[in-house]
């Protein structure tokens, strides 16, 4: 069995345990729910479900699809919602999905691909009995915030690596592997940006929708979720555009360094090109060459030499290029 955790709930406190192999023990009395947390569903675990809470045929048939993006949908009384949970796998986001099937009386949460479990979550919301009295709704409210809070630390793991790159990319020469782990994160902040759009979309559609399991008392808190959601999909665009600037920022001063290299090749060139002149006068052999017989030709000759390239030193200094 992936059943991981199936209690009935009465104002706000844990009643019993209950089974999915036992239907009495899904009977509720008037004001009771129950909330069921499995762990990747079978197909029986699916028919039990739906035999027990009279789930909607496309609500069971879309729990076991592998969602790409969050969703919502409306079928009669429940809502189906998908919800994408997130964890650092070292640079890279490893995503998993959260199903959740809600109706007047029962939630049902089916986790795939996530490795944080559902025992904190509800310890913390059995803890406050006053709001867990509320219902369903505020279950399907901790457990989208609970899937919220795990972007966080994500975010703010992938700032410290943007900041350490933002400071060697200035240091010095980004290298090869460097510049392929830039591409990398912000293909990442992309997908992840791609995820935060549609958690909006629900969040904002459960703030507003009027159905018999959502409480008009509990929109509020959907609302202060989304406006959470809104701040990490900011943070997580400003990651993207700052990884952008990154690479900017490296080419360009790549190509200033190259470029002060360059100056400084041409500013020795220059330099060496007049003895090199010099020299080439000199060492042809032709016979009628006055200086040759001169006693301070050669004095001469080196004294021209040095004045030139130590005036082209000093102008090339002046400038900069040296």
């Amino acid at each position: 069995m992936t059943v991981v955790a199936a209690y009935v709930y009465a104002e706000g406190k844990r009643d019993r345990a209950v089974s999915l192999d036992d239907a009495a023990d899904l009977a509720l009395a008037p004001g009771e729910f129950v909330w069921i947390g499995i762990v990747d569903p079978d197909d029986r675990e699916l028919a039990q479900l739906q035999r027990h809470f009279n789930l909607h045929p496309l609500a069971v048939r879309n729990a076991h699809k592998p969602y790409v993006l969050p969703k919502i949908e409306v079928y009669d009384e429940e809502i189906f919602v998908v919800a994408r949970t997130a964890r650092l796998d070292g640079e890279a986001i490893a995503y998993g999905k959260t199903a959740i099937l809600v109706g007047k009386s029962h939630i049902i949460t089916m986790r795939s691909g996530s490795l944080r479990e559902h025992t904190d979550l509800r310890a913390r919301l059995e803890a406050s009995p006053h709001l867990l009295k509320l219902g369903v709704d505020y279950v399907l409210h901790g457990v989208l915030d609970f899937i919220v809070d795990g972007y966080g630390p994500i975010v703010e793991a992938i700032e410290d690596s943007v900041a350490e790159m933002e400071r060697r990319a200035l240091d010095t020469f980004l290298s090869r592997a460097e510049v392929s782990r830039i591409f990398a994160m912000r293909r990442e902040m992309i997908r992840f940006r791609r995820i935060m759009g549609p958690t909006e979309e629900v969040l904002s559609r459960l703030g507003h929708i009027e159905v018999d399991c959502i409480d008009a008392h509990v929109r509020p808190y959907f609302r202060d979720v989304l406006n959470r959601v809104r701040r990490i999909a900011s943070m997580v665009e400003g990651l993207r555009e700052i990884l952008s600037s990154v690479l900017e920022a490296s080419s360009l001063l790549e190509q200033q360094r190259q470029g002060t290299i360059t100056r400084q090749l041409a500013a020795w060139a220059a330099i060496l090109a007049v003895p090199t002149a010099i020299a080439g006068i000199y060492g042809m052999n032709f016979q009628n060459m006055p200086e040759l017989g001169w006693k301070y030709g050669y004095h001469l000759t080196v004294a021209v030499i040095l004045s030139a390239a130590g005036y082209l030193y000093f102008r090339f200094k002046r400038s900069g290029w040296l």
